[in-house]
């Protein structure tokens, strides 16, 4: 265990905790947490930077702090706030466009150059190209200017692929592929923002007409049932008591619901068992699940795929794919068979192995599969495909089936509004006559 090394003798004695630490490597420099103890045996905590956590371990080492806890922290410093993740269809231009360059024989820093002069008026990608040429004609390779640039965050399969290819002498068909990819991710994240965005529109019109009505008009119409003295219908009653409810605690009702929002905001982002826990119920919906779990599995598919055709050892595409699960249950499952691999078992065995989060079968047969005829890459390569192809039936049904349920639901609430105004006034047309 890490955190047991030449300790000293005092803190020996203390209740030994987990070691936190980041099993993959981070994007760029990054801030870390630390508590532990110094040599003189104080408790000491602090913050360090290092490009990993790896690095951040020896650099606690060097200076004789034995920490017991390390943790990457998200406090906010200039550089994590300039540096951004660059946009998917940004990232698929630029290995598009240099892919093209160096496929009709100019070099690299000719390509980079090119591109800078073409992007001249946007004034951060240009900055961007501008960092790499400069890099470039230092001397760096690609890779490493992509990975020292301060102005865009990249992917790190990205950066290890763009390394790979340019030791095998793949750099073209590498680009090409990676270029493809964040297209094809790009262009499912604008279909699926354009269907939600009609039914979302409903939905928000819907519910800002209900109150209007609730908290407006209701009442004005009711003053002329209450003054007669008449007992009034439940419906109208219900109806009645929710405006005036409305009426009388809607700011609490925004501050509530604002800081609900940003309570669950802030839990995800900074707590692993809740955000887990919240990944995990989502995978266990009847339909979301199956949707959440094809995205994930496809993407995971396609990019060990694709590094592996791109000639990243099979260990080492394992890890980096991974990084890209945004799901953090299924992500610590992998990450656990992930290690299982590095010590030699094929990652279908050891997902077998380990618990956690469920995992498709048919995507289990097939990466058993690949690994038993040697084809993992093209396996995958289909199975990612066929993912997609059934994550965009379901979403064609799932969001066919939206409009009309939002439509029902306008219709639900006008009419219990209109029946809550229409069955005083049938009561009182009735009453005289009996």
């Amino acid at each position: 265990m890490e955190s047991s090394y030449n300790m000293p003798p005092n803190y020996r004695r203390k209740k030994k905790r987990r070691v936190i630490c980041l099993q993959k490597k981070e994007r760029g420099t990054m801030l870390f947490k630390y508590k532990g103890v110094d040599k003189s045996g104080k408790n000491t905590k602090g913050t360090i930077t290092a490009n990993s956590a790896e690095e951040a371990k020896q650099k606690l080492r060097a200076q004789s702090v034995y920490y017991h806890s390390l943790v990457p922290s998200r406090k906010l410093s200039v550089e994590a706030f300039s540096k951004r993740q660059m946009p998917g269809q940004l990232l698929s231009n630029l290995a598009r466009e240099l892919s093209s360059y160096l496929k009709s024989g100019m070099t690299i820093p000719t390509a980079i150059k090119l591109l800078e002069k073409q992007h001249q008026q946007e004034k951060r990608y240009s900055d961007f190209l501008k960092t790499i040429n400069t890099m470039i004609d230092e001397g760096q390779p690609l890779h490493k200017a992509l990975r020292s640039q301060k102005v865009y965050a990249l992917p790190e399969f990205f950066l290890q692929s763009v390394h790979v290819a340019g030791q095998s002498g793949k750099m073209v068909e590498v680009l090409t592929n990676m270029g493809n990819f964040f297209s094809a991710q790009s262009k499912i994240k604008k279909q699926v923002g354009n269907a939600i965005a009609y039914p979302l529109f409903i939905f928000i019109v819907a519910i800002g007409m209900s109150a209007f009505l609730i908290t407006f008009v209701v009442p004005k119409i009711t003053a002329i049932f209450k003054d007669t003295g008449q007992e009034l219908p439940p419906i109208t009653q219900f109806v009645l008591g929710s405006s005036d409810f409305l009426q009388a605690h809607y700011i609490a009702i925004l501050i509530v619901l604002a800081a609900l929002v940003t309570g669950f905001k802030f839990a995800y982002g900074k707590s692993q068992i809740f955000r887990r826990s919240i990944d995990t119920m989502m995978l266990k919906l009847p339909v979301i699940g199956t949707l959440i779990q094809n995205y994930e599995l496809g993407r995971f598919s396609y990019i060990l795929s694709l590094m592996l055709g791109s000639g990243v050892s099979y260990t080492q595409a394992v890890g980096l794919a991974v990084s890209t699960f945004n799901n953090s249950a299924l992500r610590e499952r992998f990450e656990d068979a992930s290690q299982k691999v590095i010590e030699g078992n094929k990652l279908s065995n050891a997902l077998q192995l380990t618990g956690g989060a469920p995992v498709k079968r048919n995507f289990m047969q097939a990466l058993a599969l690949g690994e038993e005829s040697s084809e993992v890459a093209n396996i995958l390569g289909n199975i990612s495909q066929l993912y997609q192809e059934e994550n965009e039936d379901r979403l064609k049904l799932l969001l066919s089936l939206l409009e009309p349920i939002m439509m029902l639901f306008i219709g639900a609430v006008v009419g219990v509004i209109v029946a809550a105004m229409l069955l005083p006034i049938f009561s009182m047309s009735l009453g005289p006559q009996t």
